[in-house]
């Protein structure tokens, strides 16, 4: 097999990878285990970093059978784009919560009302 062919064959296990990596990152997302779907969404940059670096991947890329591929990430990445906005801004409602209530508590602590002297 010549180099130019192993790269092509690279670039294809490679997108079949980032489909598979995106399947993943909505199953964990989902599952609201953030460490793990860090954990691939540093993967997957990773391998989008490995495909870049590889010459044939634009040549596999239009290819019938990377964009049937294609056609099944597409979903997944929007599915995953709003499942993440949705976790960040439950997080980010939580935090707020939190704070709103160590600020009252610091502000006017329920123990003061009960060891003042009338």
């Amino acid at each position: 097999m010549n180099e130019q062919a192993a790269q092509l064959a690279a670039a294809r296990r490679d997108w079949q990878l980032y489909h598979t990596l995106s399947e993943e990152l909505l199953k964990f997302i989902s599952q609201e285990d953030i460490d793990e779907f860090l954990s691939l969404t540093q993967q997957r940059t990773a391998l989008v970093e490995r495909m870049k670096k590889n010459p044939q991947t634009e040549a596999y890329r239009k290819t019938a059978e990377c964009q049937a591929l294609i056609e099944k990430i597409k979903p997944l990445d929007m599915q995953l784009i709003y499942k993440a906005k949705s976790w960040l801004n439950k997080s980010r409602r939580q935090n707020a919560t939190v704070h709103a209530y160590d600020l009252t508590a610091a502000i006017n602590p329920i123990g003061n009302l009960f060891n003042k002297r009338y």
